[in-house]
């Protein structure tokens, strides 16, 4: 029996999040939907994740801040990060954690598709 794929979606722009997890949801992914990385962190359900999608720019802590956070307690789960405010600091910060990918808001559907199949392959 194939492992399910779930998702933490993390982004504090509520339609982005509903139009992920449908999109997710049509392609037989699961997800989980979060409007923060304080959510994340309060929440259990990053234990079931396969990867996580996390906006770079959150209010409070950061998608960088949250992944540095999740991997200081031993997380291994692979992360990709999105944005919609690029920057070579911002992107090689990014790249620095060891993300899977890194996309620049708006992007495709194929693209995300693709990073998710590379995180959890």
């Amino acid at each position: 029996m194939a492992q399910r794929t779930v998702v933490i979606v993390v982004d504090d722009d509520a339609g982005l999040l509903k139009s992920v997890a449908r999109l997710l949801a049509h392609h037989g992914i699961e997800s989980r939907t979060f409007a923060s990385a304080e959510a994340v962190l309060e929440s259990d359900s990053v234990q079931t994740a396969s990867c996580l999608l996390v906006d770079i720019h959150l209010g409070g802590i950061s998608g960088i801040g949250l992944q540095r956070r999740l991997a200081a307690s031993g997380s291994r789960w692979p992360v990709i990060f999105m944005t919609a405010n690029d920057d070579e600091a911002t992107r090689n910060e990014a790249m620095d954690t060891g993300c899977i990918a890194y996309l620049r808001k708006p992007f495709a559907q194929h693209v995300l598709l693709n990073a998710i199949s590379k995180a959890v392959a």
